[in-house]
């Protein structure tokens, strides 16, 4: 974790990360983007996804239907993800083809073709994905909570964008979209592997090094800090099961307050990976809401949600209810044991314990090389690298004041969204 890295920035603004890992002849590059649905504007969300779905289309020099093939005959794996802050690509490829790889992302950055009938036809795509979300229980409820919990930032808007605004954007905007945001001076390239650092650079230069670029204007996001509450939201639709989310404002990663949040879902919740590709894995049973909700017949299931993002967002608390049960008993139960963690009536062994099992199963990702090309371009997305580093440090610090102080600032019940799911089968009592 803490092996030296390269940091280089080329005078056209491109950023480039690199790290030799020996280990093995694997390399796992990555190219991220800047641009995610938190800079999309009024009538054009969705747009930064729509623009990833292009770039595997192709250029004139990679057509869309051979890419795959370049990729996968190689040995290689290959995908791209659209977030709230960033849109990024990889590749993780052995070591002597990964030429490949560096070659057709700078193509697709400056030369990909965006042909009027291939926006067409995935337009028709990403509609029909957007459809089969709506349709899904848990997708419609969500939608719903997030809509609830931000009055203006653009958090509240789906990646996949509104069903109003795929129906209008047009090529041009798709066009446009691109060429503003997949610039050098708005992209940073991470690179993990058996490569030699003066070698990669030198390529890197080659291919980009040429291009001149300009920082892209970014608009002028006013985060909300505070949740204004309580809302509540009742949702009915098809199905069996009945759902509840309840969101709370939860800091950004960068926020000394991320850390002992962490920790805090950790022991409420269960742990969970930031780590794109896993590694490792523990169960949430000794966490204190499966305990008083899935044991107790409350609910069958339980999650909780925190995310690393630039400005603050929202910590999550999903169950899945248990046929006899009924909402307001599960949600005055969650209460309760939150207020346990809020008057200070938590263990030390008992956080100890939380810390353990988050750092581990952060640690166990990091065997991956494709996890370590990764964590280089994600901290500086919100953060540094030294973000990274420090992280395992950071937690090993937690103590149960840390914990009970961030439950205390953040999980206020009169500063949330309650959004219930209902089958519309099924007659239940919800809170009043």
């Amino acid at each position: 974790m803490n092996d030296p890295i390269t940091v280089f920035e080329f005078s056209n603004g491109l950023k480039v990360f690199l790290k030799e890992i020996h280990s093995a002849p694997i390399i796992s590059h990555w190219t991220w983007y800047r641009v995610g649905s938190r800079y999309e504007l009024p009538g054009y969300t969705g747009i930064s996804h729509w623009v990833e779905h292009m770039q595997f289309k192709g250029t004139n020099r990679f057509p869309g239907t051979q890419m795959d093939r370049l990729i996968s005959r190689e040995g290689g794996v290959w995908n791209a993800f659209t977030h709230l802050d960033w849109t990024t690509y990889f590749e993780t490829m052995p070591a002597n083809k990964i030429n490949i790889a560096l070659e057709l992302e700078a193509d697709r950055m400056f030369n990909s073709v965006f042909d009027p009938q291939e926006v067409e036809s995935e337009r028709t795509v990403i509609i029909a994905e957007k459809e089969g979300k709506d349709n899904e229980p848990m997708s419609r409820l969500n939608t719903a909570v997030m809509e609830a919990a931000f009055e203006h930032h653009p958090y509240r808007n789906e990646v996949i964008g509104t069903q109003e605004d795929l129906m209008h954007i047009q090529r041009e905007d798709l066009y446009q979209h691109y060429r503003h945001y997949y610039q050098p001076s708005n992209t940073m390239i991470t690179i993990a592997g058996d490569f030699d650092t003066k070698v990669m650079l030198e390529k890197i230069s080659s291919l980009y090094a040429q291009h001149p670029s300009q920082k892209p204007d970014h608009p002028q996001i006013e985060p909300e800090n505070e949740l204004k509450g309580p809302h509540e939201i009742i949702q009915r639709g098809p199905g069996d099961t009945t759902f509840i989310q309840l969101a709370y404002r939860s800091p950004s990663a960068a926020h000394p307050d991320f850390f002992a949040f962490t920790i805090l879902d950790s022991l409420l919740s269960g742990p969970a990976s930031l780590n794109m590709f896993g590694g490792g894995g523990t169960s949430n049973k000794t966490s204190r809401l499966y305990n008083k909700l899935v044991e107790k017949e409350l609910a069958v299931g339980v999650s909780g949600g925190l995310q690393a993002t630039i400005d603050p967002f929202v910590y999550d608390i999903t169950l899945t209810l248990h046929p006899e049960s009924n909402p307001e008993d599960a949600i005055k139960a969650l209460d309760r044991e939150i207020n346990q963690v809020i008057e200070r009536r938590i263990r030390r062994k008992e956080v100890e314990r939380a810390v353990k099992q988050a750092r581990a199963l952060f640690a166990y990702g990091l065997e991956n090389i494709t996890n370590q090309a990764f964590w280089m371009g994600y901290s500086e997305i919100f953060a540094t690298y030294n973000w990274f580093t420090q992280y395992l440090d950071q937690l090993a610090n937690i103590k149960p004041a840390d914990v009970q102080m961030v439950a205390e600032k953040y999980l206020n019940p009169n500063k949330r969204v309650v959004g219930i799911y209902v089958p519309e089968e099924v007659q239940t009592e919800v809170p009043a």
